[in-house]
């Protein structure tokens, strides 16, 4: 019988780092969802709190999401009240959105969350070992981007 290779000594790299990446997100979600959010209603909030990104399509463009994805999660964040949209009237197909005063006291808790979340992971590591994860990561992320 031919020689079948075992399970190799160390788990592979990409299911390790997708495996952290996984813990990592979901202590954010818990902690985004005790504060009344989630990854996605933060991310959604930051860039149109932002103001820089402007029309839908862009703001889509910077999740990385498809605009009928964006459309879902702004619908919902509407019906929460804490979002607003508004077609612009030169041109009906651009649509604009902005936080409403609700939308800014969630962005305020949830940042908090965020804030506190991104210092214990920094708090894991010293200085140099936070550029060099820096590094690290931007290597493995331009070797499958190649």
């Amino acid at each position: 019988m031919a020689d079948v290779p075992g399970p190799p000594a160390d788990l592979p790299i990409g299911l390790r780092l997708s495996r952290t990446a996984s813990a990592v997100t979901q202590a954010l979600e818990r902690e985004l969802a005790a504060a009344g959010g989630s990854v996605a209603t933060w991310q959604v909030l930051l860039l149109v709190r932002g103001g820089s990104w402007g029309a839908q399509a862009r703001i889509a463009d910077a999740l990385g999401v498809t605009p009928a994805t964006l459309t879902h999660h702004l619908a919902a964040l509407e019906r929460r009240g804490l979002v607003r949209r508004w077609r612009e009237p030169g041109d009906r197909r651009v649509q604009q959105v902005e936080l409403t005063p609700e939308g800014e006291a969630l962005f305020g808790r949830l940042r908090a969350v965020a804030v506190a979340h991104d210092a214990r992971l920094r708090a894991a590591l010293d200085d140099e070992e936070l550029d060099r994860l820096g590094a690290l990561l931007d290597r493995l992320r331009a070797a499958v981007e190649a």
